[in-house]
């Protein structure tokens, strides 16, 4: 596929759990050309430098007909769940101790170091004494070991000027990156506001390095086009401000297929369903647009005060575990949560490594309980192998970058749960039979070696059941039970969304016999049957596959667009740029109205003239912050939500809150 315009072309590029995709999209034509890497976790760049290279080569294209390049990447979401990030310390203006009790916080600090100093302001932006004397000897004492700091005041969002004090002192003293929590959200409660920054602060290193790595390859390919990044809200974001701001950039992946789906199919209402590798991604268009969640993205156990998509994540996808539920005498599949590398990708990787000892396995007279599972090394770096235990050690020297099969590695059985220790770490990785393997034994992918696929479907089929008969009589027997299995399991994650969606999800669950036997299509005198009342649709690469049977379970469409399989990545070139912006507008004292918004404070002795001020400033910060983003021509849009209480029959003024959205395409370098 060749591009022979002159039109600036767009590279989008989505880093997922088992593969990284890029496309070139022009906004006159569409879709260009598209190209997969495998995702290389131990450094991401690498993957996107495959990707890149390979889609580049399918277009014909040179770098420097690149006008723009955006990306939705995982890291930011992955360093929360895994625990990872650098070490940050917290700065908290105007609170106590006991504050850290509240939402997390203390957990979320571990071992950091946190100073508390006098300080603060109250809800009317009034101040309180500023007392920096401690900092400096903290400073000194741990900025050593830092790799950020956050800074939270009290009542910051109505006043945030000891926050900026503060940060900059730290950025004189110690030169390191700073979050002020201001910056983050303008929603009042310290602690979560406190937490969403300390959070922040771990990640910058983490996204610097991925943001550096990257500008670094796109420039050695003559792409010096602006690097956008997606925020978890689907909005684009210039990638400077992304290093400033990672924990934006949480639930990025999620967020750039919801706008992929808007894209490609033009639906303003759906329910969309992105199956990868490692999970399922379910989440709602509504108007257009991603609903987002009310209370802040949850992460990793953590809730922010960062606006996400409202998204439901299940341990279901294409590489999830094949497994049994326990103690059933009629044996019931289970699939995932946990991501195996599957065996047909483990042979392509590593040829003649998983095929031999299959076979060995197979030809044995009984079935063994490790039959079919492998370990080896992901390629971190050997310091992050430090601080392991004497056990952890020993199994993590025995290992290697070759697939070992686990009825030879392991010593005793009790290295089962060495091994998943190490997983945990990200130093290993376990490899077995998928839902992939078995939809390349029934020929319905062909991407990688279907001889492991088969012998490891073989394997499993003659594993015995309660009463000691095979699972199946042959490995296609097994496979298209796995497949079904997955469709069955994604409707009922899909149902699941919808009910929650609704309300409903501490009342009934799918498993409910009356939603089970709705989903079976089980008729009886009363005959049930369950429908939604907006299309599903389809994304990921293997959507096709396993989602083409859905509707048998709903009396709903299915929608699954042409180019499904990179939709992530055209989302990270498809969408706006978007900044809002809050002005509040309090009565600290009779006549007297006061402004804020960001670090403005004005006063106002008439309640009009103070909205008309709150409207122009925020206005003028949503342009600018649009503007600084990457926007280009930001449409604004500006309204008001008045607070008042009727008393005996007078209008008493509350609170205003004024927001203004300023919203456009991003910048494309070389277009008129």
């Amino acid at each position: 596929m060749h591009h022979t315009g002159q039109a600036p072309l767009l590279l989008g590029i989505d880093t997922g759990g088992t593969y990284t995709d890029a496309v070139l999209f022009s906004e006159t034509s569409g879709l260009v050309a598209k190209a997969k890497a495998l995702t290389t976790r131990h450094d991401l760049s690498q993957g996107i430098s495959e990707a890149v290279d390979a889609v580049l080569a399918r277009a014909g294209a040179d770098g420097s007909r690149i006008g723009l390049v955006s990306m939705s990447t995982t890291l930011a979401t992955n360093a929360l769940v895994e625990g990872q990030g650098g070490r940050a310390g917290l700065v908290m203006v105007g609170f106590t101790e006991a504050d850290l009790k509240q939402d997390g916080l203390q957990a979320a600090l571990g071992g950091d170091p946190v100073l508390f100093l006098a300080g603060g302001h109250d809800v009317h932006g009034n101040e309180m004494p500023l007392d920096l004397a401690p900092l400096d000897s903290w400073l000194d004492a741990v900025a050593p070991a830092l790799t950020g700091v956050a800074v939270c005041a009290y009542f910051a969002v109505r006043n945030p000027s000891h926050e900026v004090t503060v940060k900059e002192a730290i950025r004189t003293r110690t030169g390191l990156p700073v979050t002020a929590s201001h910056e983050l959200s303008a929603r009042l409660g310290g602690p979560r506001r406190a937490l969403t920054t300390l959070l922040n602060a771990r990640l910058i290193a983490l996204v610097d390095r991925l943001i550096e790595a990257t500008t670094g390859f796109l420039h050695r390919r003559g792409i010096t086009a602006p690097l956008m990044v997606v925020r978890g809200d689907g909005a684009l974001i210039a990638a400077d401000l992304a290093r400033a701001r990672p924990i934006e950039t949480i639930l990025s992946g999620p967020a750039a297929s919801l706008v992929g789906a808007r894209h490609l199919t033009g639906l303003d209402d759906a329910i969309v369903s992105d199956i990868g590798g490692t999970t399922t991604d379910i989440a709602l268009l509504a108007g257009g647009r991603p609903r987002l969640h009310p209370d802040g993205a949850t992460v990793g156990g953590w809730r922010t005060m960062v606006e996400a998509v409202a998204m439901r994540t299940f341990g279901l996808g294409g590489d999830s575990e094949v497994g049994l539920e326990d103690d059933i005498l009629g044996p019931r599949l289970r699939l995932g949560p946990r991501r195996l590398v599957p065996l047909s990708l483990a042979e392509t990787l590593h040829p003649d490594s998983v095929v031999p000892e299959l076979e060995r396995q197979l030809e044995a007279l009984h079935a063994g309980r490790l039959d079919g599972r492998f370990a080896f090394l992901t390629g971190l770096p050997e310091r992050f192998a430090a601080g392991l235990t004497e056990v952890e050690e020993r199994l993590f020297r025995r290992l290697s970058k070759t697939p070992l099969p686990l009825d030879r590695l392991f010593i005793s059985a009790a290295e089962g749960a060495t091994l998943m220790r190490l997983v945990s770490r990200g130093l290993a990785q376990v490899c077995g039979f998928t839902p992939s393997d078995a939809a390349h034994v029934m020929g319905r992918q062909a991407s990688w070696d279907s001889r492991a696929a088969r012998l490891g479907a073989a394997l499993f089929a003659r594993k015995r059941d309660g009463r000691g008969m095979p699972l199946a009589a042959s490995a296609e027997e097994i496979s298209e039970r796995v497949l079904a299995c997955l469709t069955r399991r994604s409707a009922e994650a899909i149902l699941e969304t919808a009910l929650a969606e609704d309300g409903l999800e501490s009342a009934v669950s799918p498993e409910h016999p009356l939603l089970q036997r709705a989903l079976g299509g089980h008729q009886g005198v009363a005959r049930l049957s369950v429908s939604l009342d907006r299309p599903v649709v389809g994304l990921g690469a293997s959507a096709r596959l396993h989602y083409a049977g859905l509707k048998r379970f709903f009396s709903s469409e299915c929608v699954l667009p042409e180019h499904l399989d990179v939709a992530n990545a055209i989302g990270a070139v498809a969408g706006q740029v978007r900044v809002t912006v809050e002005a509040h507008v309090t009565k600290p004292a009779e006549g007297l109205f006061r402004v804020s918004a960001g670090a403005e404070i004005r006063d106002f002795p008439d309640e009009e003239k103070a909205l008309l001020c709150a409207e122009e400033l925020a206005g003028r910060l949503a342009a600018g912050g649009a503007a600084e983003a990457g926007a280009e021509n930001a449409a604004l849009t500006v309204h008001r939500v008045l607070k008042t209480a009727d008393v005996d029959g007078e209008r008493i003024f509350v609170e205003a809150i004024v927001r203004a959205v300023a919203a456009g395409r991003p910048r494309i370098a070389g277009s008129d």
